[in-house]
C-alpha cells in the first residue's frame, strides 16, 4: 500500500468519502490489496481427507507426520464452513457522539461495523447488526447476500446517539436470543458498569459464541490533554462541571487505568478477544491489526 493510499485512509479522508457504504468498500478493498491475501475473517475449516501430493500443491498443506511414517507425501484437504454467523453489536448511546477529530466515536464505530460486514459478506458469511443503547434501537437479521450490506448500513445510519447505555443488559438479551453458536463483535466505548459488561460477555462465551470486543475511545478520553479552565458537560447525564483540568488530570488518568485494566483482564479471563482502538487511528491500520490477530488466533485454535 502506498503512502498516498495510507494517508487517504486516515479518518479525515474517510469523512470526505461521505456515504457509509462507500467508506466500507474503500477501506476493505484497500485493506485486502495491501495484505495481498484474503484474511478469511473468522472463517473456520474442518479436516476432510488426505490425498496424494501432486507437483504444484501448496506445501503448507502437506502432512509431514504422514510423510515421516509412510515415506509418501500426502496433502490435507479441508472443507470450509462458508456460512459462519456473525452478529455486529454497535453502541449508539449518547457518549458515542463525542469526538473532536475527523470521525466521532459513533461514526468510527459505524464505519468499522460496515467494513466488517462488507468483508464477511464477500466471504458469503451470514451477518446481522444490532444498534443499541439501553435497549435495542434497531436490528437487521442474519443474511449472507451481498445486498444485505444496505440494510446493515440503514440500521447504523438511522440511529444517531442520544440515550444512556446498558451494555451488560443488551449482551444478556443477545445471549438469550441467540441459541446457535456464532461470532459476536461488540463495538463500543464501554462506558458504564464494567462488571455488568463482563457478566454479559461471560454469558455469551458460556453459550459457545466467539466474542470480540473493539473498544473505541477518543484521544481526549485517553490522554486528558486539557489545560485551561474547562466546562465538562455530561452526554448521558444532565450534569456539568466547571473546573481546572490540571487538578483533575492525575486522578482521572489513574481511574482510566483501573477501568482499562479491569476490562482487559476480564476479557482475558473469559477468553474474549479485546482491542483498544483510538478513533484517531487510521481505519485500515486498526482493521489490519485486528484481522492479523484473528488469523493468528484461528491458527492456534
Amino acid at each position: 500500500m502506498t503512502p498516498d493510499s495510507k494517508r487517504f485512509l486516515h479518518p479525515e479522508a474517510i469523512r470526505r468519502i461521505g456515504r457509509l457504504e462507500l467508506r466500507a468498500r474503500h477501506i476493505v478493498e484497500g485493506l485486502l490489496t495491501g495484505m495481498h491475501r484474503s484474511p478469511y475473517f473468522g472463517q473456520s475449516v474442518e479436516f476432510l481427507q488426505h490425498r496424494q501430493y501432486t507437483p504444484g500443491d501448496d506445501l503448507r498443506h502437506v502432512d509431514w507426520k504422514a510423510w515421516a511414517k509412510q515415506d509418501r507425501l500426502y496433502v490435507k484437504q479441508f472443507e470450509e464452513e462458508t456460512n459462519m454467523r456473525c452478529l455486529l453489536l454497535v453502541d449508539v448511546s449518547a457518549s458515542m457522539q463525542y469526538g473532536e477529530g475527523a470521525l466521532n466515536k459513533y461514526e468510527y464505530a459505524a464505519t468499522v461495523a460496515a467494513s466488517l460486514a462488507y468483508l464477511l459478506l464477500k466471504q458469503n458469511d451470514s451477518v446481522g447488526c444490532v444498534a443499541f443503547d439501553s435497549t435495542i434501537r434497531a436490528q437487521s437479521q442474519l443474511m449472507s447476500t451481498r445486498k444485505h450490506l444496505n440494510s446493515i448500513i440503514k440500521t447504523l445510519d438511522a440511529n444517531r446517539p442520544q440515550n444512556k447505555t446498558d451494555t451488560g443488559a443488551i449482551l444478556r438479551e443477545i445471549a438469550e436470543a441467540s441459541p446457535r453458536r456464532g461470532m459476536i463483535v461488540l463495538v463500543s466505548d464501554l462506558l458504564g458498569d464494567v462488571e455488568s459488561t463482563l457478566r454479559g460477555l461471560r454469558l455469551l462465551r458460556q453459550r459457545g459464541h466467539d466474542v470480540l470486543v473493539l473498544h473505541l475511545m477518543d484521544d481526549d478520553e485517553l490522554d486528558f490533554p486539557f489545560e485551561s479552565p474547562t466546562r465538562f458537560e455530561g452526554l448521558e447525564l444532565p450534569d456539568y462541571l466547571n473546573c481546572n483540568p490540571r487538578a483533575l488530570r492525575e486522578g482521572y488518568l489513574a481511574a482510566l487505568d483501573r477501568f482499562l485494566t479491569a476490562l482487559r483482564r476480564g476479557c482475558a479471563r473469559h477468553a474474549v478477544d479485546y482491542a483498544l482502538i483510538r478513533t484517531s487511528q487510521p481505519l485500515d491500520a486498526a482493521l489490519a491489526a485486528f484481522l492479523s490477530h484473528r488469523i493468528a488466533v484461528g491458527r492456534t485454535r
